[in-house]
């Protein structure tokens, strides 16, 4: 049977306490204006339209205590020749060391962490900050693509086709040394990971998916279950054995491009609102997101001023529902309802 809403909140106990601590009622923003992982710029202006369109008010409007700490200032290396065709190793490994730190502080000080990218590249400093802090962590990632190749099977070279082969120990003797990335080591198990979304993946990709037998939904998948069964079967994956803080990994090509446009890898036939929405009032209603990236809306490829503002609106709307704002209405706690009395107490006044 599925281990469903309030039922995760009953077992939650044997978290460790900074990240049940990292589940109270604060949220950190900490933008990532990076786009080395990928051939096509644009991307660093992510994290400045996200918040354009709106994060902070609707964060705020939630009832957390927002605190934005900006966007990390990285450096730029000049000299970063490629390595076994792995584009700018040495910018893309330095830029997510100084992700990790800043991710593993906000964390470490009680605040759910909202990481706004920047290419997908950057999960593996995420990822790996938030994981310093919370070792036991699982994986969501949803993506039209699985972003597992290794420099051996990647097509293109381009580090935001690879994070996730950077984090799991079963790839460790598939992963060469590669520059840059010598301050971090393998964390995750292919156990601890569950892909949705997929409809896009490289012949090295599912190779790997299947002989390490990860959990993953393509869109047959979800066309065929449901999402709600999808959610399910995730959620029994990955914590019915244990509770344990999520990470969610979002990318915003995860749904069709006629409603996220302002990317740089689209694919027909993706998530749909509904879809896409539900997946996060989900992992909400677990109790146990403890950090989540939005990645990828790159306000460059806009077509119009339009579809840039879509673009960048549902990178909000997934944010917020991650964070608790539901299809009923997100309203501020009220204690109890005036009564009928006290109205006319006031206009009497």
């Amino acid at each position: 049977m599925a281990l469903r809403g309030p039922l995760f909140r009953l077992l939650r106990t044997n978290l460790s306490p900074t990240c049940q601590q990292s589940r109270a009622q604060s949220v950190a923003v900490l933008g990532a204006p990076f786009s080395r992982g990928q051939k096509r710029r644009g991307v660093e202006h992510g994290p400045k339209v996200i918040r354009d369109a709106g994060l902070i008010e609707r964060l705020s409007g939630l009832d957390y205590s927002v605190h934005d700490f900006g966007d990390l200032n990285f450096r730029h290396l000049e000299k970063d020749e490629p390595y076994m065709d792995v584009k700018f190793p040495r910018n893309v490994g330095a830029a997510n060391k100084m992700l990790s730190g800043a991710v593993s502080r906000a964390i470490g000080a009680g605040h759910t962490l909202v990481m706004l990218g920047g290419d997908h590249s950057l999960a593996i400093g995420s990822v790996s900050g938030h994981a310093q802090q919370c070792p036991d962590l699982c994986l969501i990632w949803v993506d039209a693509h699985a972003d597992v190749n290794t420099p051996m099977t990647s097509p293109s070279g381009n580090l935001h086709g690879q994070p996730v082969a950077f984090m799991l120990k079963e790839l460790q003797d598939k992963m060469p040394d590669i520059p840059g990335f010598s301050w971090t080591k393998p964390f995750l198990t292919s156990r601890d990971l569950v892909y949705i979304g997929l409809r896009d993946v490289d012949p090295g990709e599912h190779h790997i998916l299947k002989n390490l037998g990860i959990q993953y939904f393509t869109m047959r998948d979800i066309d065929r279950l449901g999402i709600q069964r999808v959610m399910e079967v995730t959620f029994d994956h990955l914590l019915a054995r244990k509770q344990r803080p999520i990470h969610l990994s979002f990318d915003i090509d995860a749904f069709d491009p006629s409603l996220a446009p302002a990317t740089g890898t689209p694919v027909n036939g993706g998530l749909t609102y509904r879809e896409g929405i539900y997946i996060t009032e989900e992992i909400h209603n677990t109790g146990l997101l403890s950090a989540m990236d939005l990645v990828e809306v790159n306000p460059v490829l806009g077509a119009t001023p339009e579809a840039v503002e879509a673009t960048a609106s549902l990178a909000v709307d997934v944010i917020a529902s991650s964070l608790g704002q539901t299809r009923e209405g997100a309203h501020a706690s009220i204690d109890e309802s005036p009564s009928a009395k006290d109205d006319t107490e006031q206009l009497r006044i």
